[in-house]
């Protein structure tokens, strides 16, 4: 079976009475206690934030959510601890501390999750959890894999720690059919449906995921993260637009990427717009299928492969692009849609029932909808987004502002907080 590819205070005063030798006692105890027994009586909840990756030594949407998380947690009093894999830290004033339960590999070399992973993983969780009873108000687990959410949910059984399971995709059983097969396709969803039915706080990536999760459990509420947050500030506000103009791809070189889609809709589009150029960032299994349907789309010579690139690069790219092009299949929310409105620099997508990107795109003011991946469908999106010019860079940059008030991540976790208290009656 497969799985989808894919942030204390004490109180020193004496007792007004009480004898020496109890006294002594008394601290005696409280040196004996493991860390996480002590400071008991604290005003934000002890939290747990459960997901194998640990942004930056793991790149990704969803790492950055969850630092980003723990971070805003740690800022307002909370103690916070990442339980993740080992080799993985937190950083100097990071706030928050990772813990390591497990060592190994979770993908292949293809980039996907390997059961054999998830699995071992989830029993790290499990031993960890149940190490630790009591010492958690909140566990925010990532539900992909599933397993993750079994595991803290079994460790914590009759405890009073809130259980809060975060699904950044759900999957219809179609779907799962696909993408395993009949036989574990149907386990798969089985397992996720019954996930769902777990915890009573949900969160999720976008109104798509929500309302998907709802098919499985109608009275659940689940909480929307407000995840534009995450688009850093343009650190390249003035840059200049690259001359010629350029497309740009941003991600890891997957199936669901359908980065070779990409070459025939910049030929496409070169019958408008004849200097047309594109970069392509990151890397992956299909990096070499590109590399081949750029060849074959006769553009192999205005297509720059750049591979990983670090912050800076990035930011200049997103900041001096015409465009921003994820030809995805599937997507969970879509980051850089908004890291690319943060320089001003609209985006193209393309429709599809498991692409929660789309959501993001206001047609003709911050980028397109693609219908398909056709190459004259895409390309003509392109051309729109490139001639929209600075008109469409302004109601870009006024899109992302607006979304940014609307939609923070510091609303979610006032959410967060508030349904936890809720729940647990604190």
């Amino acid at each position: 079976m497969r799985w989808p590819r894919s942030p204390s205070s004490s109180s020193s005063a004496e007792p007004r009475t009480c004898s020496r030798v109890e006294s002594t006692t008394s601290t005696h105890r409280l040196q004996r206690r493991l860390p996480w027994q002590r400071n008991r009586h604290v005003a934000e909840p002890r939290i747990a934030i459960a997901y194998d990756c640990v942004f930056p030594v793991d790149a990704g949407g969803a790492e950055r959510v969850y630092r980003r998380l723990a971070e805003i947690f740690a800022r307002r009093g909370s103690s916070v601890d990442y339980v993740s894999r080992r080799g993985r830290e937190a950083g100097p004033d990071a706030g928050f501390s990772v813990i390591g339960v497990w060592s190994g590999e979770i993908a292949d070399a293809g980039g996907t999750r390997t059961i054999s992973s998830a699995v071992a993983f989830a029993v790290s969780l499990f031993r960890h959890f149940v190490r630790r009873r009591g010492a958690y108000d909140l566990v925010i687990v990532a539900a992909l894999p599933v397993l993750n959410v079994f595991a803290v949910r079994l460790a914590l059984l009759g405890a009073r720690t809130a259980v809060a399971t975060d699904w950044p995709e759900i999957w219809p059983w179609r779907k799962w059919r696909d993408y395993s097969g009949a036989v574990v396709g149907t386990a798969a969803f089985a397992l996720q449906w019954l996930g769902v039915n777990i915890g009573a706080i949900h969160i999720v990536n976008s109104m798509f995921t929500r309302s998907r999760l709802l098919r499985l459990r109608r009275r659940a509420d689940p909480i929307v993260l407000g995840l534009v947050d995450l688009a850093r500030d343009a650190a390249h506000a003035s840059a200049a637009l690259a001359k010629p103009p350029v497309v740009l791809f941003v991600g890891r070189h997957i199936p669901d990427k359908r980065l070779a889609a990409l070459p025939a809709a910049l030929a496409a589009a070169r019958e408008s717009i004849p200097d047309l150029a594109a970069v392509v960032a990151g890397f992956g299994p299909q990096t070499g299928a590109a590399r081949h349907a750029a060849d074959a789309a006769g553009v192999a010579h205005v297509v720059r492969f750049v591979g990983r690139v670090d912050d800076a690069e990035l930011e200049s790219l997103l900041a001096t692009s015409a465009v921003l092009v994820n030809p995805s299949a599937r997507e969970g929310f879509g980051l850089v849609v908004a890291e690319a409105a943060a320089h001003g620099t609209p985006s193209v997508v393309v429709a599809g029932e498991d692409n929660a990107a789309a959501e993001l795109i206001v047609d003709g003011e911050n980028g397109f909808v693609a219908a398909s991946v056709a190459p004259g469908v895409l390309g003509d999106a392109i051309v729109r987004a490139v001639l929209g010019g600075d008109d469409l860079r302004r109601s870009t940059s006024s899109w992302l502002e607006r979304e940014r008030r609307e939609h923070s991540l510091e609303r979610s976790v006032d959410q967060i907080l508030d349904r936890w208290r809720a729940v647990s009656g604190r």
